[in-house]
């Protein structure tokens, strides 16, 4: 894994960035972006799994970086199911259903990697607190 300066630099963080503009796109002139409820639920479950990775890696410690990734992946589950929720729906295609669950997926173990990272080094200059 090379340097990490700002949070920008983080892969999961650019996955993240990729997944809340896909999904973005399910909006725009479909039955989906008429769907107030669920439309605004899948907006914002995909800006919270960017900006929970952004809003740990600008607090202090390993351990409370942990926790926003650990939420970061929450966020990632969440907007999977609201994506089985839309196709159930007939609200999206199964090529946008299959696309963006794969990214969900990508993104899960993206995240749960950089977390085992998170939790073997001194990222953050605060070690993890061991139980």
């Amino acid at each position: 894994m090379g340097k990490i300066e700002r949070f920008e630099d983080i892969e999961a963080w650019q996955l993240a960035r990729l997944i809340c503009n896909k999904t973005e796109k399910l909006f725009h002139n479909t039955k989906l972006g008429r769907n107030f409820s669920l439309r605004d639920q899948m907006e914002r479950s995909s800006g919270s799994i960017m900006d929970n990775i952004a809003e740990g890696y600008g607090r202090g410690g390993n351990q409370e970086f942990h926790n926003f990734l650990s939420y970061s992946k929450g966020s990632v589950s969440e907007l999977r199911s609201q994506l089985y929720r839309a196709f159930d729906k007939k609200l999206i295609y199964s090529e946008q259903f299959e696309d963006l669950k794969e990214d969900c997926l990508k993104a899960e173990n993206k995240i749960g990697a950089f977390m085992y990272y998170l939790r073997k080094t001194n990222l953050k200059g605060i070690k993890f607190k061991k139980p």
